[in-house]
C-alpha cells in the first residue's frame, strides 16, 4: 500500500514545487507544506500570531450568513510534472488544531499558469475526502493512469497541515528533450534509480538530482565497506540515448569520496559493457569525462571503488529515435 513512498516527491521545494496560493495563511505560512526536511517543533515559542508551527495552518472559521463554513485550500505547482502514485498528508505536531478532514484534487495545465487562470481547469480528485488524525502522516494511495502538473489540497474545513508529499513517476514534455543535448541521467527528464548496493547514509536517487549538492547529505554515500567489493548503483536513463560526457561530483565529499569510479552500459540491465574505466578521482572535485560517441545505453551502472559517495551524476548526451519515440508515445498515452 505505501510502496509508492520509494518514489520521488515530485512537489518537494528541492526539485521546484511550489504552493502559489492558499485562501489562509494566518498562523503558518503554506510555504513550509513543501519543505524538504521532516517537520519540526519548539514548544512555547509563541509569536504575535500564537505559536508557531512548521506547516501551514488557517484561522478558525465560523459560518457565514448562510450557516456554511467553507473550507481552506491550497494551490500547489509541481516541480516535475508526472503520474501520481500516492499522496502523504502530514499533521505531524498538529494535535489540537488539525483539519478532520482532507482530500486532493490534480490536474494537467500547460505553460505557466496564474493561480486564477487554474480555477477553470479540470480538475480531478485522487484522494477522496479522507479522516485525519492529529499529529500523524497519512499516506493516500492513487490510482489515476495520468500526467498532471498541480495538485489542490483540500482541509475540511480548517486548522493545520506540516507537509504535503506527492510521489510519483517523472514524466517530462518530450518537445523539450528531442534533438536537444541533455542530461539522460537527469530525474527531472525521467531518470531512477533502479538499484543500488548500499544508501546507508542517503538514497542513490540524490545524485540525480537537479543544482548543486549543497552538504553531504544531498548526495549518494554508502557505508564504510570491509568485504574487499565496491558499491555500485543503476540508473535507467530518461530514455535510451548515446552518452558523450559523464560528470561524477563528489563536491563537499572531503574524507567519504570514493577513490575511482568507472561506467557502464546496458540495453536492458542484464548484461554491461564498460564505456568508462576505473579513474581516479580527487574529494570536493567535479571530474568531467569525454566517452566515445558510440556510448549508447538505456541503462548506466556506476561503480563506486570501494565505496563513498558521490554528490552528483551527470550523463551529457542525445536520445536515440527510440529514445525520442518511446517518450513520445508515454507522453501521449498520459495526456
Amino acid at each position: 500500500m505505501t510502496d509508492f513512498l520509494a518514489l520521488p516527491d515530485l512537489a518537494l521545494r528541492t526539485l521546484g514545487g511550489s504552493v502559489t496560493a492558499a485562501t489562509d495563511e494566518s498562523f503558518a505560512a503554506k510555504e513550509n507544506l513543501l519543505n524538504p526536511w521532516p517537520p519540526r517543533f519548539s514548544p512555547l515559542t509563541f509569536g504575535a500570531k500564537g505559536q508557531e508551527y512548521d506547516g501551514w495552518e488557517t484561522a478558525r472559521r465560523r459560518p457565514g450568513p448562510d450557516g456554511s463554513l467553507g473550507h481552506d485550500r491550497a494551490l500547489v505547482r509541481l516541480g516535475l510534472p508526472g503520474v501520481v502514485r500516492g499522496v502523504v498528508i502530514d499533521t505531524a505536531w498538529f494535535k489540537g488544531n488539525y483539519p478532520p478532514h482532507a482530500s486532493v484534487e490534480a490536474c494537467a495545465a500547460d505553460g505557466y499558469p496564474s493561480p486564477s487562470e487554474l480555477e477553470d481547469a479540470e480538475w480531478t480528485e485522487i484522494v477522496p475526502r479522507s479522516p485525519l488524525e492529529g499529529d500523524s502522516a497519512h499516506p493516500f494511495p492513487v490510482e489515476v493512469e495520468r500526467r498532471f502538473t498541480h495538485v489542490r489540497l483540500n482541509m475540511f474545513p480548517d486548522g493545520g497541515i506540516a507537509r504535503l508529499r506527492v510521489h510519483g513517476e517523472v514524466v517530462p514534455d518530450p518537445a523539450l528533450l528531442s534533438g536537444m543535448t541533455i542530461d539522460l541521467a537527469a530525474l527531472e527528464n525521467g531518470a531512477r534509480v533502479t538499484a543500488c548496493s548500499d544508501m546507508f547514509y542517503s538514497a542513490p536517487d540524490n545524485m540525480l538530482y537537479p543544482g548543486l549538492a549543497r552538504n553531504q547529505a544531498e548526495g549518494w554515500e554508502t557505508a564504510r565497506r570491509r568485504d574487499g567489493g565496491n558499491d555500485w548503483a543503476v540508473v535507467r536513463l530518461a530514455a535510451p540515448g548515446r552518452i558523450a560526457i559523464a560528470e561524477f561530483d563528489t563536491t563537499n565529499l572531503k574524507f567519504n569520496a570514493p577513490a575511482e569510479v568507472s561506467l557502464s552500459a546496458s540495453d536492458d540491465a542484464s548484461t554491461w559493457r564498460e564505456i568508462l574505466p576505473r579513474t581516479r578521482v580527487q574529494p570536493d572535485t567535479r571530474h568531467r569525462f569525454r566517452l566515445d560517441a558510440d556510448a549508447e545505453a538505456a541503462y548506466v551502472r556506476v561503480d563506486v571503488h570501494p565505496d563513498g559517495g558521490l554528490a552528483r551524476l551527470r550523463l551529457q548526451g542525445t536520445l536515440t529515435a527510440s529514445g525520442e519515440a518511446a517518450l513520445q508515445a508515454r507522453y501521449t498515452a498520459l495526456t
